[in-house]
């Protein structure tokens, strides 16, 4: 069982390094942003934003507005000063259980989803916050085995393993319309409609 406490100390312990050994997948990172609709005007919540790795992105496709949260407060304070010119409300909370004071366009959990001890609590939440018509998605710009082949060498005790795609679907299709189910040898990616 994954336990909070030990998931913030984890990524507490990892932010002054995070940037600097990031790798970033370009084209899954577009197709994700593509397939989730973010695009001008849109209102978007980042969830577990880290050092607000897609930040630049969304602020390149001109979101009206960019939320992000991150239960690390060293992520957190790392991403409020890369971004405190820009706009961008970046909160420290857990997602699962935050008092969200409004609704959005999109929301996107990157790169982030098997940290998260109790999915269905998760896309319950998110769900409620979507505006209707909005989008959330849940993506990775790694194969499935590879980011758990991944977590298995670096993040066991924080993260499960990443559900197979059509079981996330399953999950999504309680609260929204599918739109979207892509796992290959590149990335993995769930897409729902309110």
């Amino acid at each position: 069982m994954i336990r909070t406490e030990d998931v913030i100390e984890f990524f507490d312990s990892k932010a002054d390094g995070w940037d600097s050994g990031l790798i970033r997948h370009e084209a899954e990172i577009g197709k994700i942003l593509d397939n989730a609709y973010i695009k001008e005007g849109v209102s978007v919540l980042d969830v577990a934003t880290g050092t607000g790795v897609l930040i630049p992105d969304y602020l390149n496709r001109k979101a009206s507005s960019i939320t992000a949260i991150d239960i690390s407060p060293e992520m957190v304070k790392i991403a409020k000063d890369k971004f405190a010119k820009k706009g961008v409300k970046v909160i420290c909370g857990d997602a699962s259980s935050y008092d969200f004071a409004r609704f959005y366009d999109r929301i996107v959990v990157f790169n982030a989803f098997p940290h998260f001890a109790d999915p269905f609590k998760l896309i319950r939440k998110l769900s409620s916050i979507l505006k209707p018509g909005g989008y959330l998605t849940v993506a990775h710009d790694l194969s499935k085995k590879a980011l758990d082949d991944h977590h298995h060498s670096v993040a066991e005790s924080v993260s499960s393993h990443l559900m197979e795609a059509d079981d996330l679907a399953s999950l999504f299709d309680i609260f929204l319309t599918v739109t979207a189910v892509i796992s290959d040898d590149s990335m993995y990616q769930v897409v729902g409609q309110k």
